[in-house]
């Protein structure tokens, strides 16, 4: 598989221990390794020049659903040529993941594809590009279409500092506690959601932070791409009890800081310690309010012994 030679990009500089395999191979095959390669999240025109001629040369072929690389290579004129392609998935990962480290130590060029988006970004591509590199095979990243970067980019939130946290947890009890886990984080938070669990997710959102800035895109770079932004209790009010249809990406502002006395602390307090240790109430109290959590816990600790 030959890469342009712009000079600044050339994969024959990879670095690897000398005397090592992963080292011989590169002095043998400077192409050789692993390339993550960014596909459409929806209009098949997003995919970049250089992903198409790494799927054009690359020895073999792997990806999260293999009838989606072949559709987008027939679309784009790719040609198969005969070569391998490897279903690489949450379910075979683990059987396949030691047949493509071995293709990469007979000296051949893999390019990986995820079903759509950027490799590694809720995907199962991560453990896959962490034992290629642990083994000291090249592993090269062709940067392209992501969903969680369109839907920063649409949202209208602030970009400075963002946190990707996933998929959330599909049982109510664990989705909660996953959702105290980073609401009071300083940052815009981005997530992917099931369309049909989208609404029970901003219901639950709003037991906690009603009026959160919030943003969800539907369908992003497709015919019916749709943005919704508001405060999370009205586009829980806004979204269909069915839920929505197609890919949806969520989006909740940093929580801003609040003016807020005493006995509404307090008050807050003694709902969250009836549900919850000190440790988790005085952290939901504090988040909410935007407080140092140490005022708060000290404040948790008194009411405690209060009614003692």
């Amino acid at each position: 598989m030959q890469e342009p030679a712009d000079g600044w990009d050339d994969p024959s500089q990879a670095t690897n221990a000398p005397g090592t395999i992963a080292a011989r191979i590169m002095a043998t095959r400077p192409d050789a390794g692993l390339y993550l390669v960014a596909t459409p999240i929806g209009t098949a025109r997003d995919i970049t020049l250089r992903a198409l001629d790494t799927l054009n040369s690359a020895d073999v072929l792997a990806a999260e659903d293999t009838r989606t690389l072949r559709h987008l290579m027939e679309i784009h004129g790719v040609p198969l040529r005969g070569r391998r392609v490897i279903a690489y998935h949450d379910h075979n990962a683990d059987r396949q993941r030691p047949l493509i480290l071995k293709l990469l130590g007979e000296g051949r060029s893999v390019a990986y594809a995820s079903d759509a988006g950027t490799p590694l970004v809720a995907d199962p591509g991560f453990r896959l590009a962490r034992d290629a590199a642990e083994a000291g095979f090249a592993v090269h990243a062709l940067p392209g279409p992501s969903a969680l970067l369109a839907g920063l980019t649409v949202s209208g939130l602030p970009s400075d500092r963002f946190m990707f946290v996933g998929f959330p947890p599909s049982a109510k009890g664990a989705r909660q506690r996953w959702l105290r886990s980073w609401f009071g984080i300083d940052a815009t938070i981005v997530l992917f959601e099931s369309p049909r669990r989208v609404k029970d997710l901003l219901k639950e959102f709003c037991e906690i932070d009603p009026g959160r800035s919030t943003v969800v895109c539907r369908e992003l770079t497709k015919k019916f791409e749709e943005v919704m932004r508001g405060q999370a209790s009205e586009l829980a009010e806004a979204i269909p009890e069915e839920g929505l249809r197609g890919e949806v990406v969520v989006l909740f502002g940093p929580p801003e800081a609040q003016e807020v006395d005493e006995a509404t602390i307090r008050a807050d307090l003694g709902v969250a310690l009836a549900e919850s240790s000190v440790k988790d109430a005085s952290a939901l109290v504090a988040a909410r309010y935007g407080l140092p959590k140490r005022d708060v816990y000290a404040l948790a600790l008194a009411l405690m012994k209060e009614k003692e």
